[in-house]
């Protein structure tokens, strides 16, 4: 059972935002990923001292190992986060009470408040990220209302991966500020779009001149190890996409690999300027809104770089 929210009075913490925090005093905020692989967690700490630890018990040392075994390639990662927003009982924030809005189409990238939930949320996260030092591309709505999307990299190695953790934990936190929860269930309502973790790809030799024939050779491997890869690229070893990738809503489905130029609805995509200009990326449109990053990054470098 969820929390129920309660309405607080947040202009009560203004009078003590200025009391003096010893000079010794190190304020650390932990954050990791729990044990369901999905959701994020975190605690603060008081040291006298600044912490630089990272536990071995995640993905993140397979993937730090694959990436250095792999720097000669000089692998990129970007991503493309869908994520809905929603209440406390998981209702999308903003569709109309007992009903569904209208189908999708006039919400993408639009504006306006009768197609756009929550902007000022997205443009405060926007720019608490940068804030960070986080590598964040960009914003936009998405193809239904309360769904968005964020952008982080392209990035070389781990560093796409371990900024997408945070952004996600960057935006958790600040929807709970603004009383809303940010869902990344791949499936949130049957038959409407998903949210999917799309993965833009490349290495050193696709970004050169007629590096199109290394991303076609890449996507071969890919059709290859289909299989394998759904089964990492959801929380739950291919369950959460079965119920996302179907053939609908401009996806593919789950068991059938496909690709094409500019095509959203294939497994894998070429963009057009890509296709144009005979060299730059590949984006893989499988990964689930609840896939581990650096999950899907390694097993891309075990099939694209390393031919597993």
């Amino acid at each position: 059972m969820n929390s129920v929210p309660i309405a607080l009075n947040k202009a009560a913490m203004r009078k003590y935002e200025d009391l003096e925090v010893p000079c010794e005093a190190i304020l650390a905020s932990y954050v990791w990923v729990d044990g369901s692989g999905i959701h994020l967690r975190s605690k603060d700490r008081t040291f006298d001292f600044i912490p630089k630890t990272h536990k071995a018990s995640n993905h993140r040392k397979a993937c730090t190992m694959l990436c250095e075994k792999g720097e000669v390639e000089e692998p990129w990662f970007g991503f493309n986060q869908e994520f809905f927003l929603t209440t406390t009982d998981g209702r999308p924030l903003g569709w109309p009470p007992g009903g569904f809005p209208a189908p999708p189409g006039p919400y993408y990238c639009a504006i306006g408040a009768n197609k756009i939930v929550a902007r000022d949320l997205m443009e405060a996260f926007y720019r608490c990220c940068l804030y960070a030092g986080i590598h964040l591309n960009g914003i936009n709505p998405g193809t239904t209302p309360s769904q968005w999307n964020f952008q982080v990299g392209p990035s070389p190695g781990i560093r796409g991966a371990d900024d997408l953790w945070m952004a996600r934990y960057i935006l958790s936190r600040l929807a709970e500020e603004y009383g809303t929860v940010a869902s990344f269930t791949p499936q949130p309502v049957p038959d409407w779009p998903g949210n999917g973790t799309f993965v833009y790809f490349s290495t050193k030799d696709m970004r050169e001149d007629d590096g199109i024939l290394v991303i076609e050779r890449a996507i071969d491997k890919l059709a290859r190890r289909h299989g394998v890869h759904i089964n990492e690229y959801d929380a739950n070893n291919g369950a959460d996409n079965a119920l996302r990738l179907t053939g609908k809503n401009g996806m593919p489905h789950i068991r059938d690999f496909t690709a094409g130029v500019a095509n959203r609805g294939c497994s894998v995509r070429i963009p057009r300027q890509v296709s144009e200009d005979k060299r730059g990326y590949l984006e893989d449109r499988r990964p689930a809104a609840n896939a581990d990053p650096y999950r899907v990054v390694s097993i891309l470098l075990r099939t694209c770089v390393f031919d597993e």
